[in-house]
């Protein structure tokens, strides 16, 4: 979990993909302010739980999340990244990796 500026994991030693996921959370938080990127996170997954009616598919879709998940992997991603990168999967414009 991502509470900026900390990266709290449970277990040791995390994979590279996990703290890189994290770290494009904390981008976007910075971006956003703290509270403002929590209340979204929570406004935005209440209307993909209506949307889904399932914790894990509401979950996946929450823009943050998508954006995340289809870059976590690319682990130059946040060099590259643009300034509220996160906006183009609120509308649904970029696809997420399987």
């Amino acid at each position: 979990m991502a509470l900026f500026p900390f990266i709290l994991v449970r277990q040791p030693n995390p994979g590279l993909i996990l703290i890189n996921h994290e770290r494009i959370h904390l981008r976007q938080q910075a971006e956003l302010g703290i509270l403002l990127f929590y209340l979204w996170y929570g406004i935005e997954y209440g209307i993909r739980w209506f949307q889904y009616r399932d914790h894990y598919a509401a979950y996946r879709h929450i823009s943050f999340e998508r954006e995340a998940f289809a870059n976590d992997d690319n682990l130059t991603y946040l060099k590259t990244r643009r300034f509220w990168a996160f906006w183009k999967y609120v509308r649904g414009r970029e696809s997420e990796k399987s």
